[in-house]
């Protein structure tokens, strides 16, 4: 009895080891070499398949090399921000792909291909972020199908116009606090000051967050951001290694850090959440007019007024913290990188510059700026649209398969990633002209539709009904910003200021932007 028992153990320990086995080599070589035969067929072309890492070695070392110094002003910043990208390109052309592991990425540069892309939500899904940027914020960003639907139209009320403009009080405040800071600099010197006006943009945006989504001051929201960025910076650390599945669950001192900082950002905001829930149990009042108050509000109507998490449409308190670190996330770093770019940008073409501050002048005068006055700041407009074709804050946009999809010609494998390379294609000379690579806002002078002819070619807040939901926040936050500092200081390059732009993950200067600030 007990060696039939001991053989049956063997045979089933034998068949578990064949299982697995065979399951990591078609995950591992298998799958990708008949993924690599499908693309070929297709007329894609790219590199041989290597075992497990494809071409992330290559990868890897290319952004090592890239980011290990500044460039010059009049330098592409592609090569430096996406070095493969280009690379890719020159070797293989435009229907081409590369290996992130063993999966392929397509390069997807087509205008008429991406806008059947964006616009198909529920056919080409977003992939499944790597589990360590899960960690950093999920919400809207990252659901899909009818979840994606239902959140999506729990949080639309939160970002209309109406509500935007109860916000420009606190848009005014959290940049009247910079100013005056730098004013207060400036007079100490008695003449022109040099600033890193980098951290300074990033703690004014996070202000307007914290106003704006929660109700309190930057002080009172700093320990979430400062744990928020350093999330991020572990995030991007651990994406440029090849992921394993069960990775995440090793016990290494960056995946402890990681959750436990998840733990903490959770904890607080969990507290600021409750908070409000209290407040409004005792006052029998709003929930407030901030996001979180809009986004409670939104979600008690959805309940039939029965509270958080009641009924199939409304959110858990799980996903309302979400929710809230993605507000935390993607508002905060989003305006931060258009305001920088801009005013790096404006500090290199003084006569941009000059143009935007005469407009302003000629709106506003001395008085605050207000809506209306906003949505007429052409030439501001302008530049900020350029800004954004040259600077976008996410240079790709990334889709996926599930199974196997047609796309016009092409019948595309389930499984594969589409990349939409925004940064490129806003530079391509075939779509923008041979002086693609220059600052000229002039482009924009008749409108996005205008300059694009109608063509999905400039689309630095994604594109479809996926399109990014604060767009116009941050836009009109920008635009405010960018008026009042205009108003009270000129400023210019310094001679320390070293170009570095960096995707971490949204565009932002590795070295800084010091500038030289001149009180008008």
């Amino acid at each position: 009895m007990i060696p039939l028992l001991f053989s049956g153990i063997i045979i089933i320990t034998c068949a578990v080891i064949f299982v697995f086995g065979w399951r990591v080599l078609n995950w591992a070589w298998f799958e990708p070499k008949r993924l690599e035969k499908k693309l070929r067929e297709q007329g894609f072309r790219g590199n041989p398949y290597q075992l497990i890492y494809g071409d992330f070695k290559e990868i890897s070392s290319l952004f090592q090399q890239a980011h290990s110094k500044p460039i010059n002003l009049s330098d592409d910043i592609v090569p430096r921000v996406d070095p493969h990208l280009p690379r890719t390109l020159e070797s293989h052309g435009k229907m081409s792909y590369l290996w992130l592991g063993p999966k392929p990425a397509l390069l997807i540069m087509e205008p008429d291909l991406i806008k059947e892309i964006t616009n198909k939500y529920q056919v080409f899904h977003k992939p499944r972020s790597n589990p360590f940027f899960r960690l950093l914020a999920q919400g809207i960003f990252t659901y899909e199908g009818e979840k994606w639907a239902n959140q999506r139209k729990l949080i639309n009320p939160a970002f209309h116009v109406e509500k935007l403009k109860l916000m420009l009080p606190a848009f005014y405040e959290s940049t009247n606090e910079m100013l005056s800071k730098w004013e207060e600099i400036a007079s100490g010197k008695g003449g022109p000051i040099e600033v890193d006006v980098w951290p300074d943009l990033q703690t004014l945006t996070s202000d307007v967050i914290s106003r704006t989504a929660f109700g309190s001051n930057y002080e009172e929201g700093k320990k979430i951001f400062e744990l928020q960025k350093e999330q991020t910076e572990l995030a991007m650390e651990a994406s440029r290694s090849l992921y394993f599945p069960g990775l995440r669950f090793l016990p290494t001192k960056r995946n402890i850090k990681m959750r436990q900082i998840a733990r903490e950002v959770n904890d607080s905001i969990t507290e600021i959440i409750n908070a409000r829930l209290n407040s409004k149990q005792v006052q029998k009042e709003k929930y407030g007019e901030d996001l979180l108050g809009l986004l409670l509000e939104s979600n008690s109507q959805a309940n039939g007024n029965r509270g958080v998490g009641s009924s199939k449409l409304a959110m858990t308190i799980n996903e309302v913290i979400e929710e809230c670190k993605l507000f935390y996330f993607a508002g905060q770093e989003t305006t931060s990188s258009l305001l920088v770019w801009t005013m790096i940008l404006l500090s290199r073409y003084q006569d941009w510059q000059s143009r935007a501050r005469e407009e302003v002048l000629h709106i506003f005068g001395t008085s605050k700026p207000d809506f209306d006055g906003l949505n007429h700041l052409k030439i501001v407009t302008m530049i900020m649209h350029e800004v954004l074709r040259l600077y976008p804050p996410l240079a790709n946009l990334v889709r996926k398969t599930r199974e196997e999809t047609k796309l016009e010609n092409l019948t595309l494998p389930a499984e594969v990633e589409l990349m939409l390379p925004s940064m490129l294609i806003h530079r391509d000379p075939a779509i923008w002209g041979d002086d693609a690579k220059e600052f000229k806002p002039e482009r924009f002078a008749e409108g996005v539709l205008h300059a694009t002819k109608g063509r999905v070619v400039f689309f630095p807040f994604g594109w479809g009904p996926r399109i990014c939901i604060g767009q116009t926040f941050a836009m009109l936050e920008a635009k405010l910003a960018l008026s009042m500092i205009l108003r009270y200081f000129s400023f210019e390059l310094s001679p320390s200021y070293s170009h570095a732009p960096r995707s971490s993950p949204i565009l932002q200067p590795q070295y800084g932007a010091h500038l030289i600030l001149r009180k008008l």
